[in-house]
């Protein structure tokens, strides 16, 4: 598979410019060395060294101070989180020389999770978080939908893949560049040998887990529980293991960027903390290979395919909320007197909000975007936009400031001719031209 140029590129050479040590940081196989090298290469930096070969490692352990001292800078090193003594030695070489753009690092795990090294990386570090492909990456677009929905700019799609179609395939695949080579059997085993190595490997060295053989279990009752209310309880009982081990399990989860939680979107600021987050698996490939579902039974049975599109959509949302030019952040909203939900609330820095709510069917009906236009209503000047997205064939305007967009806006391209890269043996036209293509037309 050709190289996919990434949207996080510009953020790290950005980045570079101003910041003493730049961290790339991500699940493993979404391409974080092979981005950072890039940039390297560009940069001129010494390197790449990787944490990863034994001896290296025993080299930065056993002189940390001397192995940071030896470095040409700028310099990258991957797979940074596997040794501490390292980034303390580097948090001491940017204290003497505050030049930027010195440390280049790659990391599998996010390596502030440790208290030590939050507490010597704080300010001298920037996080960028590298996710598996978005499908704007993918299909080559540079339009952000994330970005339409603050300046109201819906775009005015006509002629889109109808119902399951639109996104079932895409959805099963997911975004691993890796797994994207394969053909669907072949991306099965590359799923399971995945989560092993993560298992056995990457959480045995972060923390001392007593029950590992638990930490598969929970992640299937995590895509199980896939773009719901995150209830450890609920899971404790399932597993027969403690609330708390749940809670820490999880947390080991997200660490290594297999999961995430969103938090609740509530007008009081300092609500959003105590109520419940939902909680994603951050790739919807993953989440369909933990759910058993090839792209036949996700097209054809609803408990898979609803859960699967909503997921789909709100990690989407989130590659797109770190590239877009408007800072924001992703909250879910539900309304627990009234029972109105709202899957995706973004917040920008400036207060602005826009609303996302994710229908798998090629219908909308008032009750979908009830939620929206309540908050629509009550945040009048704030509101900028809030659409369904839903699997029918053209935008359709539902009520003021509220619209009905095909899932393909999520990726939707201005090039008149679009690679699409898909796994062997997929049923997708490979590639198609669109002549005179605007970004209001199916990539479909």
């Amino acid at each position: 598979m050709e190289l996919v140029p990434r949207h996080a590129q510009r953020t790290v050479e950005e980045a570079l410019k101003d910041t003493r040590v730049v961290s790339l940081l991500g699940a493993r196989q979404v391409g974080k060395s092979t981005l950072a090298h890039e940039v390297a290469t560009q940069l001129g930096a010494s390197g790449p060294l990787t944490l990863d070969d034994a001896t290296t490692r025993a080299a930065a352990d056993a002189d940390p101070t001397g192995f940071v001292a030896s470095l040409a800078r700028p310099v990258m090193l991957d797979e940074a989180q596997r040794s501490e003594p390292l980034l303390l030695a580097i948090k001491e070489a940017v204290d003497r020389d505050t030049t930027p753009g010195q440390f280049l690092l790659t990391g599998s795990a996010n390596i502030l999770t440790a208290p030590r090294i939050h507490e010597a990386l704080t300010g001298r570090t920037e996080i960028i978080t590298l996710w598996p492909l978005a499908q704007s990456e993918i299909e080559r677009s540079q339009v952000n939908f994330v970005d339409r929905l603050f300046a109201g700019n819906i775009p005015s799609i006509t002629g889109a893949t109808v119902g399951r179609d639109a996104f079932v395939e895409r959805a099963v695949q997911g975004g691993y560049p890796e797994a994207l080579k394969r053909t669907p059997r072949r991306r099965e085993r590359w799923f399971e040998s995945y989560i092993e190595s993560i298992v056995t490997r990457d959480l045995r060295e972060l923390a001392d887990i007593r029950r590992l053989g638990a930490v598969p279990s929970l992640l299937r009752l995590i895509a199980g529980q896939a773009a719901n209310l995150f209830k450890a309880e609920t899971m404790s009982n399932d597993l027969g293991i403690s609330t708390k081990t749940v809670q820490a399990y999880t947390e080991l989860l997200e660490t290594v960027y297999l999961v995430r939680r969103v938090k609740a979107w509530r007008a009081n600021i300092g609500n959003r903390e105590v109520t419940t987050p939902k909680i994603y698996v951050v790739d919807s490939g993953l989440l369909a290979y933990l759910l058993g579902a090839d792209a036949g039974r996700a097209g054809r049975d609803d408990q898979v395919s609803g859960k699967l599109f909503e997921n789909f959509v709100a990690m989407e949302i989130a590659r797109l909320v770190d590239w877009a030019d408007t800072a924001s952040t992703q909250y879910h909203y539900r309304d627990r007197s009234t029972g109105d939900e709202i899957d995706a609330v973004l917040e920008s820095r400036t207060g602005q909000i826009a609303c996302v709510e994710c229908k798998s069917a090629a219908t909308v009906r008032s009750s979908d975007y009830r939620g929206m236009a309540k908050l629509r209503d009550a945040r009048a000047d704030r509101f900028t936009a809030g659409v369904v997205m839903y699997t029918g064939a053209e935008t359709r305007p539902l009520t003021e400031k509220i619209w009905a967009v095909p899932v393909n806006a999520l990726w939707g391209t201005e090039d008149p001719l679009v690679t699409r890269i898909l796994s062997p043996g997929s049923t997708a036209v490979e590639s198609r031209r669109r002549a005179g293509a605007t970004s209001t037309t199916s990539s479909r």
